[in-house]
């Protein structure tokens, strides 16, 4: 009997074998507040009253962006699953969150089971990594809509917060220190960029360039740095006041969305912390400018929290080299003289 369906270019039977095979990645990521079980038409995630008495719901919706286009051609597909996490569960933490559960959609030309498994695997891993349950999920066969050997994926992430302990940034005063958490590389912005400098196809993501020994296709691809454990260990001992996900637009629009008031500024200071070889190569290769690169790329700093003094000296004691002192909140009105890059951010000699 012939099969409508699969001769349009949908095959079901390959959505089942899928479904098979990723299971057990997410039995994997299963917490104590997930009721039910993969197949039903919606996840169940019960909340913990005792923990959240007056909880608020914080949620993320983003995807990876055209990152995809270097795991695609490099046929890397198990650590682009850790992106899709780690950019929704980042923005969730930026308001005092934890991540309670994550649902992925994927969109693909054609359905290689073996294929989703790998992405899925690199969902659940991201779960893992950020403590929440991947709860459900969809895989979408598009023939004719995606090349057959492409996909794209999203993901959703729901958090929790009590109400008083909800990080908007009205606590951030003059003095506050600024502590930068480390990045791990590009993470998942930028990459148009990225590959207008380097390429997309297999043999220009190949290349080893001078001073590594990974291809620069390999460097790219390390998966964005997932901050949840790093932020829980942190509450634990000083008060967060204001924290930023650097992601699209670099330091310059990503650090002043953490102020509540506009009489108040971050100043960073260059040279405070270790910025990453791959940001001098891409700065050197693709002969963009300081400015630029601050305005695109998150430049070795993946994540800004706002502190006091205090509470600095107590992370960093307890983190040592992990977490580096990138500047200071000013009066705007004080720092007019130092060099701007925006009118809302200003970056400094150390």
């Amino acid at each position: 009997m012939k099969d409508a369906y699969k001769e349009a270019g949908v095959d079901v039977q390959a959505g089942y074998e899928s479904v098979a095979l990723i299971k057990k990645h997410i039995q994997r990521t299963v917490t104590e507040g997930v009721l039910g079980g993969i197949g039903s038409f919606s996840g169940l995630f019960q909340i913990d009253l005792n923990k959240y008495p007056t909880p608020v719901l914080v949620s993320g919706t983003d995807g990876v962006g055209t990152k995809l286009k270097l795991a695609h051609s490099m046929k890397v597909h198990d650590t682009i699953g850790i992106d899709a996490v780690a950019m929704c569960v980042n923005d969730v933490l930026c308001q005092g969150a934890d991540p309670l559960f994550f649902l992925d959609y994927i969109a693909c030309g054609k359905n290689y089971p073996d294929i989703i498994e790998k992405i899925v695997k690199g969902v659940a891993e991201g779960c893992i990594q950020a403590e929440c349950a991947l709860v459900g999920g969809e895989t979408a066969e598009m023939p004719g809509f995606y090349k057959q050997d492409e996909y794209d994926i999203a993901g959703f992430c729901v958090g929790a917060v009590n109400k008083p302990d909800i990080i908007d940034g009205s606590l951030i005063e003059e003095g506050d220190v600024l502590l930068g958490l480390a990045s791990t590389g590009v993470h998942s912005n930028g990459f148009s960029l990225v590959r207008k400098i380097f390429g997309e196809d297999a043999k220009s993501l190949s290349k080893v360039y001078p001073g590594y020994e990974a291809t620069i296709g390999e460097v790219l691809l390390t998966p964005t740095k997932i901050y949840v454990k790093d932020i829980k260990r942190i509450r634990t001992v000083a008060k967060i006041k204001g924290m930023s996900h650097i992601t699209g637009g670099g330091f310059v629009e990503n650090i002043p969305r953490m102020f509540k008031d506009n009489n108040l500024t971050p100043v960073i200071n260059k040279g405070s912390w270790a910025v990453l070889p791959v940001f001098d190569l891409i700065m050197k290769q693709g002969n963009i400018t300081e400015e630029d690169m601050y305005r695109t790329f998150n430049m070795g700093i993946g994540t800004v929290i706002a502190v006091s003094k205090e509470d600095a000296k107590k992370i960093q004691k307890q983190f040592k080299n992990e977490i580096y002192e990138i500047g200071y909140v000013a009066l705007a009105g004080d720092v007019k003289k130092l060099k701007d890059i925006e009118e809302n951010i200003y970056i400094k000699e150390r």
